[in-house]
């Protein structure tokens, strides 16, 4: 098997390549167009994978050969900081829509299945608990970047129907765990730069008690691994969430190791929404098993910035 990787080199992409589990893997294509600059993302790969490294874009022709060699494109590039989105209304077109709909359609003609990363952000504000069957009139997304999300979904569905595509989408949780490609915009990991470098955490105001969907990067990388390995490219929609957690709990744990944090409380006009859970059952009826924790998580990535701030506790390795 041939996997192609795009935007290999980001936060998801750089643990996923060092973690590939794929039985009869042959060839991975990584490519990154470098727009982020993270070349150390490429130092030191395993050595037991093949890897073809292309710096391009998802939207040059060259995207056509690479996909041709591939049995299976994970679709990682995008825009992916939703407040930051509404500054960024074109780059959101380009790579978010323009960017998917050009490789999905090369993969429609090459043969080749698609596992494509959409995000809870997509149900917006919510009552109580949602799942993957929230009718679509229901969802309620609040940023650019989650519109782009429910345009990928839909667009998916009809190429499928027209052109035979095979897919599989994964609607993620926010992000949280230490890769050497990481970024910190997203909640979890910009409490950790903030509290390891002394700055107090900034917190919406409606949101510290209000529960939001988060998901593990080694869940997020084995749900990956466990879907292609297992052929889970079955058209349909699966949300991947380790956890449903309140900033309060977030930062609960943070200062078990830096315990004269400071809140600053700020506005967003994303994060006026209401408490929700989003629940997995889906996925885990399958075999799926999530392993991480917020706790173990957290500490393995202030381990990383021990150093930056003597402020910080000691933290047991």
């Amino acid at each position: 098997m041939n996997l192609c990787i795009t935007g290999a080199l980001g936060h998801i992409g750089s643990k996923l390549i060092r973690s590939l589990h794929v039985p009869g893997l042959q060839k991975v294509y990584l490519v990154d167009n470098l727009m982020t600059q993270r070349y150390a993302s490429l130092f030191d790969l395993p050595d037991n994978v093949h890897f073809v490294f292309r710096e391009t874009d998802i939207l040059s022709s060259k995207m056509g050969e690479i996909i041709e060699d591939s049995d299976v494109l994970i679709h990682l590039a995008a825009v992916t900081d939703a407040e930051r989105s509404f500054e960024r209304a074109n780059e959101i077109e380009d790579i978010n829509r323009k960017g998917l709909e050009n490789v999905a359609r090369l993969c429609a003609d090459a043969g080749c299945s698609l596992l494509f990363p959409s995000s809870t952000s997509v149900y917006g504000s919510q009552n109580e608990v949602v799942d993957e069957t929230c009718p679509e009139h229901e969802l309620k997304p609040q940023s650019p970047y989650a519109d782009s999300k429910i345009f990928g979904e839909k667009l998916l569905a009809e190429i499928s129907n027209r052109m035979g595509l095979k897919y599989v989408i994964f609607r993620i949780g926010t992000i949280f765990g230490y890769s050497i490609g990481m970024r910190f915009h997203t909640a979890v990991n910009k409490f950790i730069w903030q509290a390891s470098t002394g700055r107090p955490i900034t917190v919406w105001k409606t949101a510290l008690h209000q529960k939001r969907p988060y998901c593990g990067l080694g869940d997020c990388v084995n749900a990956i691994n466990f879907f292609v390995a297992n052929d889970h490219l079955n058209n349909q929609v699966y949300n991947i969430v380790t956890a449903n957690l309140t900033v309060q709990d977030i930062i609960d744990v943070i200062k078990k190791h830096i315990p004269g944090i400071r809140i600053s409380f700020v506005d967003s006009p994303i994060m006026n929404q209401l408490s929700y859970e989003v629940l997995n059952k889906r996925s885990l009826s399958l075999g799926l098993k999530h392993h991480d924790t917020i706790k173990d998580s957290l500490l393995l990535t202030l381990q990383k910035l021990k150093n930056v701030n003597t402020q910080i506790e000691r933290i047991a390795v």
